[in-house]
């Protein structure tokens, strides 16, 4: 990856921690109802003729065509509260997004650690319209240098330079609208966070490199793309994780070189394995703990403590 572009490393974000449809076959999926995910009232998505559909892979639900972007808040329970917040995007190569893995079950876990969550359903750019001509791109090659686990359900990366300019303006408004209801969800508006996965992790870096909008506090590359970028001044800490059998891993420290060099705060957790698309964890890999290591993170940073005078 060039230097100062958004590390935008499209790769498919899979759970294998379900018990069903583990063969890595791709299922027709009725769409959920999502009852409380809000519009963010960005627009739709030139040239896209496809509805929104759904399916499931690895056991976990996934979106495409998505063409209207939504924020679902996940929030603590009454009592439990902390006021920090996270803004959570799921992966999929901006084709797709991994909703449960990735989304939904992150979202309930920092809720459970009292963390307000908000899950963004951003904008992707068209797949086919049928099912069956979307799997068939999306059991193309792998790379021969994946290994087993990061090949399962994984495409290659798509070309690093992709126009994100509405999956940056869906992040722009969630973050405004978190902003805008913070009294109401119980947010500390000096506290909020974005973490991302694969290409969510692009979109949380690509958002910290070129928003002009957003003033993270604090920021959660999850196995994303690893080059160097352009650290800006205001730059906010980072925490990032990646097993060494990631196809976008590849030996490459450049991100954790560029923010260390910039001299932000920087925490780096490389697992010996877990692959690609691990979401909270995969059974018996040592990369499963990534998310007891972020809490602590948060903790030991103050971000789960109001700051004086709050």
């Amino acid at each position: 990856m060039k230097l100062a572009k958004p590390l935008i490393m499209a790769a498919l974000l899979i759970s294998a921690a379900s018990a069903t449809a583990q063969d890595g076959t791709i299922y027709p999926l009725k769409a959920p109802s999502e009852p409380k995910a809000i519009p963010l009232g960005t627009g739709g998505v030139e040239g896209q003729p496809a509805p929104e559909t759904w399916f499931r892979q690895w056991g976990d639900p996934m979106a495409r065509n998505i063409s209207t972007a939504t924020l679902t808040p996940f929030l603590p329970k009454p009592g439990k509260a902390n006021g920090a917040a996270v803004i959570v995007a799921p992966g999929g190569g901006f084709r797709w997004l991994s909703m449960g893995n990735e989304g939904w079950e992150v979202a309930q876990a920092l809720a459970d650690q009292g963390i307000a969550a908000f899950v963004l359903k951003y904008r992707l750019h068209p797949t086919p319209e049928s099912l069956d001509e979307f799997t068939a791109w999306m059991n193309r090659p792998r790379p021969a240098t994946a290994s087993s686990d990061t090949a399962q359900g994984a495409t290659p990366p798509s070309p690093p330079q992709q126009d994100l300019s509405n999956q940056l303006e869906d992040a722009e408004a969630a973050y405004a609208m978190i902003l805008k209801r913070a009294k109401e969800w119980g947010v500390d508006t000096n506290r909020i966070g974005m973490i991302g996965f694969s290409a969510g992790a692009g979109l949380t870096m690509h958002s910290t490199l070129n928003s002009k909008t957003m003033k993270l506090a604090f920021i959660g590359p999850i196995y994303g793309g690893m080059g160097p970028v352009e650290v800006p001044k205001n730059a906010p800490p980072m925490f990032n994780v990646i097993a060494t059998d990631d196809f976008l891993f590849r030996g490459q420290f450049g991100v954790i070189d560029s923010w260390y060099k910039a001299g932000i705060p920087v925490e780096f957790h490389l697992y010996q394995n877990g692959g690609h698309g691990f979401g909270l964890g995969n059974p018996d890999r040592t990369s499963n703990r990534w998310f007891d290591a972020f809490m602590h993170w948060l903790d030991v940073n103050d971000f789960l403590t109001a700051k004086s005078g709050k």
